[in-house]
């Protein structure tokens, strides 16, 4: 994946300036009290970019229509009309609020709600901000929009001028699309509707011949750069019609533009490349009536909703952890490899939360475990499928024991991390040195894949947690013991008991 353009400092500034309430008006907290499949949800927003993640029907949309609801520009039944048939449900639904507003309220929190009673949406003193809002609709070829087909009459004439887009809002359309868009401009159709016009190698064309994402990243971009300062934006789905890579720049975009116009922006999506450049937490999953925050792939969403097809599903609190379970599944395990999937899923108390609750839930198709590092804060619960990994801090454990034993480990190791033979010596001294100097072990191995000639950080990994997990075979006997069983339960068979890990040819 490409290094992301927005700094580690930029991103620490603007999760500080949430903190310290440095906004004149910004949306704190939605509670979602009871609205659709949600009772008591709550969702903070401690970044002022934030991705809202999950599967279809998991809610992403009905907390992006909450948040959209706190304010006045935005009517409640946009988001959430009543039909006269189907909706009996919605009596007394509610959502309330905390904002900052300085108007309002120059140093504290102002709390509003919305609820639905006698058949409609009751909002006292609702408070006032810009919102703009970029539905499923921005990406609707702009041929088949019915407010554009005048325009396709021979006899139209356009009463309208056309300008051209400002120069800040076509420089960022560029670095998100990676193409010039030098001399196109726009023209107001209706009241409330832009119409594009392109520029070529001197040909001019319409927008009725753009391409669906190149629009609606016209559109986004120029309505942030036109509207007030602190407005809020909200997106549905923003990867539509994009290309992973444009997906990843209109997030760094954001960003960007929260940093310079002091904007919140809240988006839905489906897209691993969007939750890449946003700390953990700036996003929130929506789940069977639940929201949690941390960063979930969304591989991993699949699996906590029971969307797998692998008779069981193992969470990690952390890429490393993942990283060392499939090493160890792959050593004691391989003939049940095929049967698993690890997910990281940001943090322990997240891996052990979401575990329990696959465990109490009769629709979960598949087995779950949960393995969490031996730093953990968390219990273990060997009977209920909770297993700490041996030692401290994974990283600096396995680092650490390999090299406590380096002289009997030295040629393996040299050989795993695709050196020759003759390479030992420079090995044992690189070692050495990282022992004495490194000051962060998530680092440590890249760190050596560095000083040994740029050798891939997931080699050296490999190297060190493959002979890390052989030394330490008899710690792993009740965690491989218990997936099996685990699988073998799945697949309706019955386990014979097992006295220790097999060991591998």
């Amino acid at each position: 994946m490409p290094q992301s353009e927005i700094r580690r400092s930029e991103i620490a500034a603007l999760a500080e300036r949430v903190r310290r309430a440095n906004y004149a008006k910004y949306l704190k907290t939605v509670r979602l009290i009871k609205v659709r499949g949600f009772a008591n949800a709550q969702v903070t927003f401690d970044f002022p970019v934030t991705a809202l993640v999950g599967p279809n029907g998991g809610g992403k949309s009905t907390v992006l229509g909450a948040a959209a609801c706190a304010y006045k520009t935005i009517k409640p039944g946009t988001f959430f009309p009543k039909s006269s048939i189907g909706d009996n449900s919605m009596s007394e639904w509610s959502v309330s609020y905390e904002m900052i507003d300085k108007d309002l309220d120059p140093g504290g929190i102002v709390r509003r709600s919305s609820i639905f009673r006698q058949l409609r949406w009751v909002r006292g003193e609702v408070a006032s901000r810009s919102v703009s809002y970029f539905g499923i609709r921005r990406t609707v070829p702009a041929g088949e929009r019915p407010q554009f087909k005048k325009l396709m009459r021979p006899s139209y004439v356009h009463p309208a001028p056309l300008e051209d887009i400002p120069h800040e809002a076509a420089k960022e359309i560029e670095h998100i699309l990676g193409r010039p868009v030098y001399g196109f401009q726009r023209t107001q159709v209706g009241s409330d509707e832009s119409f594009h016009v392109g520029h070529n190698r001197g040909n001019q064309y319409s927008e009725f011949h753009f391409g669906a994402g190149e629009s609606s990243i016209i559109r986004i971009v120029t309505n942030i750069e036109r509207v007030p300062d602190s407005s809020l934006i909200l997106i549905e789905e923003i990867e539509n019609g994009l290309h992973p890579v444009a997906t990843r720049r209109l997030v760094e975009y954001l960003i960007s533009a929260a940093e310079r116009r002091r904007i919140q922006a809240i988006f839905t999506t489906h897209s691993d490349e969007a939750l890449s450049v946003l700390p953990q937490e700036a996003v929130w999953a929506c789940l069977d009536g639940a929201t949690q925050q941390g960063k979930l792939s969304i591989k991993t969403l699949r699996a906590i909703s029971g969307k797998v097809d692998t008779a069981l599903a193992v969470y990690t609190e952390d890429d490393f952890g993942r990283f060392v379970v499939e090493a160890l599944l792959r050593e004691f395990a391989s003939d049940r490899f095929e049967q698993e999937e690890v997910h990281a899923v940001s943090g322990d108390g997240n891996a052990v939360k979401i575990h329990r609750n696959r465990l109490q839930d009769p629709s979960a198709r598949h087995k779950s475990l949960c393995v969490i590092d031996g730093d953990s804060q968390q219990p273990e619960d060997k009977q209920a499928g909770v297993f700490r990994l041996p030692g401290a801090q994974p990283e600096l454990q396995v680092f650490g024991d390999v090299y406590q034993h380096i002289l009997n480990n030295i040629a393996i190791l040299t050989v795993s991390m695709q050196l020759p033979p003759t390479k030992q010596d420079c090995v044992r001294k690189v070692l050495q040195e990282v022992s004495l100097t490194n000051r962060d072990p998530h680092v440590i191995f890249n760190e050596i894949g560095i000083r040994l000639g740029f050798i891939p950080e997931v080699v050296v990994k490999g190297a060190f947690v493959n002979l890390w997990i052989r030394d330490r075979e008899s710690d792993f006997v009740p965690l491989v013991t218990y997936l099996k069983q685990q699988i073998d339960a799945f697949n309706g068979e019955q386990t014979p008991g097992s006295s220790g890990v097999p060991v591998s040819s």
